[in-house]
């Protein structure tokens, strides 16, 4: 189960991680008044879909604007003029396809002085059944270039479960991004922050894209995307609540209400199986 970016914050700045103050916008009527809550003088308006890519994405309407789906304002007005250009329309992003995805939910918080944009990322390595660590001095919306073109720029390290976290995997972290001083201990403190969380509420995936620098020389979490495991959200009552429907394929969600694992693909073979593995095969089969 994925959640926004807006509920990844909160669980953030619940388990201690440095984030942005920001609100939840679900109706054009409260934008100015969520938006007068928070301090500026700098706003960052964020489209909530379930996909990347959003910044360099496009809105289907015309009256939606020709910026993506993440646009700068420099006072309430314009924070609110922008979140009602969003509401209700379809942003399309590499990860939506071409049929895009309506936005419901906007998210408007405190702009933040960017020194450099960094990536830190932790998920289940299926190789060595350890929770891996991935991270790159070249964060920002073109990660995805970064691992194609120059994967030496990207450091992956698993931590044993054996021997749990230690501060040495923090300062491994550190250093791999460049980081001094103060901002040392600071990552140490967030890297021990985010293998608790990631623990703790059984994620699969924790990604952070960007981690920034501010112009004050602090760490802050820009963005967040988190899944999590589904076969545990019984224990985590409050995390299943999260769930936003309207983000899923309808045959998906279906099948998920009889315990089948079913995926939406493209096309109009589908396959019955009772395996992961099986079922890569089968498509190997099949596509050959």
């Amino acid at each position: 189960m994925n959640i926004h970016e807006y509920q990844a914050k909160s669980l953030l700045k619940k388990f201690g991680a440095p984030v942005s103050d920001g609100r939840v916008v679900l109706s054009a009527d409260e934008a100015a008044e969520k938006a007068a809550e928070l301090g500026g003088p700098l706003w960052v308006v964020k489209a909530q879909i379930h996909a990347g890519g959003r910044g360099k994405g496009h809105f289907k309407e015309p009256e939606a604007g020709e910026k993506g789906g993440v646009r700068l304002a420099k006072s309430v007005e314009e924070a609110a003029e922008e979140a009602r250009r969003m509401l209700g329309h379809t942003l399309v992003t590499k990860q939506t396809g071409p049929a895009g995805k309506v936005v419901n939910r906007v998210y408007i918080e405190d702009g933040s002085g960017i020194e450099r944009e960094l990536y830190l990322a932790a998920l289940v390595d299926r190789q060595t059944s350890r929770i891996a660590f991935v991270c790159s001095t070249e964060g920002g919306m073109d990660i995805e270039d970064v691992a194609a073109k120059t994967p030496e720029k990207i450091l992956t390290f698993s931590i044993d479960p054996a021997s749990g976290y230690s501060p040495f995997h923090g300062r491994r972290v550190a250093f791999a991004l460049g980081l001094e001083g103060a901002q040392i201990k600071q990552c140490v403190k967030l890297v021990e922050t985010l293998y608790r969380m990631f623990l703790e509420s059984d994620m699969s995936m924790l990604e952070i894209n960007p981690l920034i620098v501010t112009d004050k020389g602090d760490l802050k979490c820009l963005d967040a995307k988190i899944g999590f495991d589904d076969n545990a959200l019984y224990r985590h009552p409050d995390i299943a609540e999260m769930r936003d429907e309207t983000e899923e394929d309808p045959k998906e969600l279906e099948a998920s209400k009889y315990d089948l694992n079913y995926i939406a693909l493209d096309g109009e073979i589908g396959c019955m199986v009772n395996g992961a593995g099986l079922a890569m095969a089968t498509m190997d089969i099949i596509k050959l």
